[in-house]
């Protein structure tokens, strides 16, 4: 007959510990092991994770600093491991499976609980990198020009800036938090409004010597500036100034408002400005604004957010700031349909 197992009996080496489900004896009671799942390699999962956020394994592998070769191996590992496809391919674009997006909810989420819990042990209280998106034009003209008071507050931040024209992606983009431009209404995200469009002509000074503004009608007398993607500015202006014959159409054009601006200041035309913009530049003489008009934009500027995503502190921390800021000008015109102020 067997004999029943001490408290004190040791396993043999190589015994499983009780299969799930199975049950051992220790004296008077009886033990349940349940046996710890097996993960798939973590390295297969990050290889995962950042070819879903890509889209692409070229681009994962620069992320990673392996091959593409590598990234792709490890993707078939993964699926090898689960027992399902978590890509397709559609031409030469990427697309996540049922299963694939799926998965990727809670993988993207495991990393981001991973960083904030290895965040508690760095030396410094905020993690470290704060990774913003932001126009171009904003970025130079209004929001830089601000950052030095938040590094003052928060010297152990690192903040990491690009800026771009198009909406951030934060299911593919390595970005923390963005400045948008529109309506503020973005499927899937929280929107803070930060500031207004505010429309007048600026010029140069030298210009006006010979040619004077002293009317809205005398522009058609001077070139006309205005960035690629505001094509709507001048007519705008314009309508509100009661001068809609003035041809705006053959303006100079920009890639951005900044270069935009830079060419007004080089005494190359007329813009219509955003004001929040050109503050210093009036300031200083610079640029100079002939007419008092200042009209209403189409849009607005805000801080985005994903809504799916648990803000990091650091976000926190630079939300509260930035938002804090803006409290002065938080409430110069009437809040457009959704938008929180």
């Amino acid at each position: 007959m067997a004999r029943r197992a001490g408290p004190c009996d040791d396993l043999p080496s190589g015994h499983d510990g009780g299969r799930p489900g199975t049950a051992i004896e220790t004296g008077t009671t009886i033990e349940r092991t349940m046996t710890p799942r097996r993960l798939p390699p973590l390295n297969s999962l990050r290889a995962f994770d950042v070819a879903a956020r890509h889209r692409n394994f070229s681009r994962a592998a620069v992320e990673l600093r392996v091959t593409q070769g590598a990234v792709s191996r490890h993707v078939a590992k993964l699926e090898a491991a689960l027992g399902s496809r978590l890509f397709r391919r559609r031409g030469r674009q990427l697309e996540l499976t049922a299963e694939g997006a799926q998965l990727h909810v809670f993988v993207r989420e495991a990393f981001e609980r991973i960083n904030e819990g290895v965040d508690l042990f760095a030396r410094r209280p905020v993690a470290s990198i704060l990774k913003i998106k932001v126009p171009p034009t904003l970025g130079i003209r209004w929001f830089i020009p601000r950052l030095v008071h938040f590094h003052a507050l928060h010297p152990e931040v690192d903040v990491q800036i690009t800026t771009s024209h198009q909406p951030v992606d934060f299911d593919q983009e390595d970005v923390d938090v963005a400045i948008h431009w529109g309506s503020g209404e973005w499927k899937g995200l929280s929107a803070d409004f930060l500031i207004d469009e505010e429309l007048t002509p600026v010029c140069s000074p030298d210009i006006l010597f010979d040619r004077p503004l002293r009317e809205p009608a005398d522009l058609s007398r001077h070139v006309l500036l205005h960035a690629m993607h505001r094509t709507n500015d001048w007519r705008i202006w314009l309508e509100a100034a009661g001068a809609p014959d003035v041809d705006w159409t053959r303006a100079l054009k920009f890639e951005n408002s900044g270069l935009t601006y830079q060419a007004a200041i080089d005494r190359l035309g007329v813009v219509v400005a955003q004001r929040a913009f050109i503050e210093d530049d009036l300031a200083t003489g610079r640029l100079v604004a002939p007419f008092p008009l200042v009209v209403p934009g189409e849009r607005a500027y805000f801080l985005v957010l994903p809504t799916k995503r648990r803000p990091h502190r650091k976000v926190t921390v630079f939300r509260e700031w930035l938002l804090g800021t803006m409290a002065p000008r938080a409430t110069r015109r009437a809040p457009l349909p959704g938008v929180r102020r």
